[in-house]
């Protein structure tokens, strides 16, 4: 029989607290021997995957382990909504693998190139405006503008747009947050079907316009790319588009706010790097990225009856795989808990575990990181937290919604 967590995985009381207590249940939960199972209301309900090598396992083995009818939701879409979250990050091979591709052949080298040089452009001129304004929000003056403003250049995204991008994303990956719906939640089909439809509108209006006057952009490259007869259509570059946003500007976003906590809390690991910048920045950006996993989770549903871990899961079945689990997973990191900008190996998951849904943007995101905390703490090696995180209300992300600085 497996043993079952109530409701503290459902529960956003639960999401909010700090992250000891968070760690401590999960903790918990990969000592227990055989599968967890987590009852969710009216729903079926699903298994917690929390140690390391079942994640990895699950991600490995899509054929079983079915991304689909989605990935980034404990319960099924309502019909309104399905339509627009069918991005690659929710469907399957053969078809993921072929959208894949026309994305991949799209970072053409020449793209890669620009997009390099816009983010060191972008770093410096965010530290140049921190220098100025003097202490402020983190998020708002550093953390966010970064991944926004590159995604948004990358696709050739007009600057009147980004406010409006950047609330459409919030709201989404937070929607059960009650800042953005109703408490009881009878609003949130018909909030994320504004907020998606904001987003496919702003790039079918661009795609069209690519198609008809082509730019040096990854619109225009993904409006005239075709792999094996196959090209995006309206609703596939919007779909992509939500989910560049979404994914790559909210998870970066939190990566450098996590950052700057961590760095603030751990004086010693903040001091060995800037004791050499160069040398220890890269492994630093790992260990950022596994002890914040700013993606806490993702689901699969299972396709046929499979054995895993010595229990047999049923067709049918949702699993939910907890990164952020098995980033602390003591059988893989040693000192788990720790935050060691040295740790070597760092096998970490938080750009999800090896498998054919691995970040596409991991690359970026690590470049993003790396070129902003170099210029910071080059220019402000001061620079630190002056209170603890406001912590965004949703289990899907590891979000932090404020974070005040001074240097």
């Amino acid at each position: 029989m497996p043993s079952t967590v109530e409701s503290s995985l459902v529960s956003l009381d639960f999401w909010a607290k700090p992250q000891v207590e968070r760690d401590e249940l999960f903790a918990s939960l990969r000592a227990v021997q055989g599968p967890v199972f987590c009852p969710v209301p009216d729903e079926p309900g699903f298994y917690a995957l929390t140690r390391y090598e079942e994640v990895a396992e699950a991600s490995r083995n899509p054929e079983v382990f079915s991304s689909q009818p989605t990935a980034v939701s404990l319960v099924d879409p309502p019909p309104q909504v399905a339509d627009y979250t069918g991005s690659m990050i929710s469907i399957d091979d053969p078809r993921h693998a072929r959208l894949r591709r026309i994305v991949s052949r799209s970072f053409t080298p020449r793209l890669i190139q620009r997009v390099t040089g816009d983010v060191t452009v972008l770093a410096r001129r965010i530290v140049d405006e921190l220098a100025e304004c003097g202490p402020c929000d983190f998020v708002q003056h550093v953390a966010m503008p970064m991944p926004l403003q590159i995604i948004c250049s990358m696709m050739g995204i007009p600057e009147s747009a980004y406010a409006g991008v950047i609330d459409a994303t919030n709201v989404i990956l937070a929607i059960g947050d009650p800042d953005y719906v109703s408490p009881d939640g009878r609003d949130r089909p018909a909030v994320l079907v504004e907020k998606f439809s904001y987003l496919h509108a702003l790039m079918a209006d661009l795609g069209r316009l690519r198609r008809e006057k082509p730019a040096d952009d990854l619109v225009t490259a993904l409006t005239h790319a075709n792999v094996d007869g196959e090209a995006l259509d309206d609703l596939d570059l919007g779909r992509f588009f939500a989910l560049l946003v979404v994914a790559g500007n909210e998870t970066t976003r939190n990566a450098l706010a996590h950052a700057l906590t961590l760095l603030t809390d751990n004086p010693a690991q903040r001091d060995t790097l800037l004791a050499d910048m160069d040398a220890r920045l890269p492994a630093a950006v790992e260990e950022i990225v596994r002890y914040a996993s700013p993606v806490t989770w993702m689901r699969r549903t299972l396709t046929r009856d499979h054995e895993l871990s010595g229990h047999v899961y049923r067709s049918g079945d949702r699993v939910i795989l907890y990164y952020n689990s098995a980033n602390r997973d003591g059988a893989v990191f040693k000192d788990p808990h720790a935050f060691d900008i040295t740790r070597s190996p760092n096998p970490h998951v938080g750009f999800g575990a090896p498998g054919p849904h691995f970040c596409l943007g991991a690359h970026l995101a690590r470049r993003e990181i790396t070129v902003l905390l170099r210029e910071l703490y080059t220019r402000l090696p001061a620079l630190h937290a002056t209170a603890p995180p406001v912590r965004q209300r949703t289990s899907f992300i590891n979000g932090i919604t404020s974070l005040t600085c001074a240097f």
